[in-house]
């Protein structure tokens, strides 16, 4: 069940509001390094290509280099203004992005494995390549529920636009687990 209810309503509010929806985003968290006041970007690329499925890519932050597509669910929580997507990794890790569209922001609540958190450099790749992907499995194995890092940020809108843009198409019949 990808759209949370799924009814008519959500059905055609989804296809206005986010259907091959593409965004660019950029959270601004402070650096980790004691002696910067700085904050650092990451970038992030959303592509929200059907109703069952998103593309992303990661281009600056820790995990910046990870190219990914995955199952999603769609809750429509207030038509042409606010959605929450959620998915899983094949990491282990819990991804829940809340999409306010008149305000043109994002937050988010991750909930990294270990196995992802720790070792994120074996988090990185293209899920297109087998080996990645295998080696991405391998980290959902490492630690258990309870040893996740929970991190919540907030992005602004860098780009709005529909398409695929610089992201790689996907068949929905793919695996994504």
């Amino acid at each position: 069940m990808p759209l949370n209810p799924p009814t008519s309503s959500t059905a055609s509010a989804f296809k206005s509001d986010l259907e091959d929806r593409h965004l660019i985003y950029d959270y601004s968290v402070q650096s980790s390094a004691e002696s910067s006041k700085d904050a650092e970007k990451w970038r992030y690329e959303m592509w929200f290509y059907s109703d069952s499925r998103i593309v992303y890519a990661i281009h600056g932050g820790p995990m910046a280099g990870r190219k990914n597509f995955q199952a999603a669910t769609y809750q429509c929580i207030r038509p042409g203004e606010l959605w929450q997507v959620n998915w899983l990794e094949e990491t282990g890790t819990i991804c829940s992005l809340v999409y306010d569209i008149p305000q043109g922001k994002i937050a988010t609540l991750l909930g990294f494995s270990k196995g992802h958190w720790e070792r994120s450099e074996e988090a990185k790749g293209d899920k297109r390549n087998k080996a990645d992907l295998a080696r991405w499995r391998e980290l959902a194995k490492v630690g258990d529920q309870r040893e996740r890092v929970l991190l919540s940020e907030q992005a602004g809108i860098v780009e709005d636009f529909r398409g695929k843009g610089q992201l790689e198409e996907i068949d929905a019949v793919w695996e994504t687990m």
